[in-house]
């Protein structure tokens, strides 16, 4: 039993609008979901990922309407990272993020950006053989497009505090240098730790909320009681009605999630239109009005009309 690398990541914006922009339009993401956070339906919940909403190329943001920046600290991930394949590609990038007016630096063979809220992420040449996970975009070649998540880096003063839930809860294996890799048939993904800046984290607007970590269907029951056998305090599986869902805090501090492989963004959308209107999951559709009423109307980064 393997977890398949990371199924998502999870972040906090103060404003959806520009959010959304980026994220579609200047990196090249698909909208997949354009939801609402199921612990607080009152804010949104978006999901930007590959063109068919996978595991592996899904990022999340919980929009909290005029939330102050964040800072980054010991617990908490503070880069995503990014494959792509080839160095054309990092120029390609370099050069678009400058049409912006946005600033890029290149380091170790990769190139580091940050939203426009802060977040910091990074793109990469690696010579794995996932399949890339790309969205179509009309300014976006397929061959310059993001393909998918190859790791998070997160601050942590004591990293080898975290081997034994790694390595014999959840199965990751060492790859080196306070780094740990997720491996399963499909996919891998990996966790690497950096020393903590001086000053504590405070959670906000381009921060990391949790990394979450890609199980199969028929495994994901089991990996509570791995998690739990790891030294962890897991929640009991919640059903997030296109996943389902197990939390805990790793010793490190930084808070995971082990979601599974469906049953996916397609369960209440034909896949061709995903992401373009407001999608409740079951329990809430009675409070649509009253939800609809919270939320400031986003565009459809595609161009279709919608309602929601």
């Amino acid at each position: 039993m393997k977890l398949e690398g990371i199924h998502h990541v999870t972040a906090i914006t103060g404003d959806a609008p520009r959010n959304l922009d980026f994220y579609s339009r200047v990196l090249g993401l698909r909208l997949v979901k354009k939801t609402v956070n199921q612990d607080d339906p009152t804010v949104y919940h978006l999901f930007y990922a590959d063109e068919g909403g996978s595991p592996g190329a899904d990022l999340t943001f919980f929009e909290y309407p005029g939330a102050a920046r964040g800072r980054p600290g010991a617990g908490m991930v503070h880069r995503v990272v990014w494959r792509v394949g080839s160095a054309d590609a990092l120029d390609f990038w370099t050069d678009r993020l400058a049409g912006e007016g946005m600033a890029t630096e290149r380091a170790g063979g990769a190139l580091r950006l940050r939203d426009p809220e802060g977040l910091e992420h990074e793109l990469v040449v690696t010579d794995r053989d996932d399949a890339p996970l790309i969205a179509d975009h009309p300014e976006v070649p397929a061959e310059m497009a993001l393909q998918g998540f190859d790791a998070v880096r997160a601050y942590s003063a004591d990293p080898a505090a975290s081997r034994r839930l790694l390595e014999e809860g959840l199965g990751f294996t060492g790859a080196g240098d306070g780094a740990w890799e997720a491996r399963g048939e499909q996919r891998g993904g990996v966790i690497a730790y950096d020393e903590p800046p001086a000053d504590p984290g405070r959670p906000g607007a381009g921060t990391v909320h949790h990394v979450a970590w890609a199980s199969t269907m028929d495994d994901h029951p089991a990996w509570r009681a791995r998690a739990r056998a790891g030294g962890a305090r897991p929640t009991e599986v919640i059903d997030r009605f296109w996943f389902r869902s197990i939390y805990f805090a790793e010793p490190s501090g930084v808070l995971f999630e082990i979601a599974s492989m469906g049953p996916g963004f397609a369960t209440d959308e034909d896949p061709e239109h995903l992401g373009e209107k407001l999608v409740l999951p079951p329990r809430y559709e009675p409070m649509r009005n009253r939800i609809e009423a919270t939320l400031a109307p986003l565009a459809d980064p595609r161009g279709r009309a919608h309602e929601g």
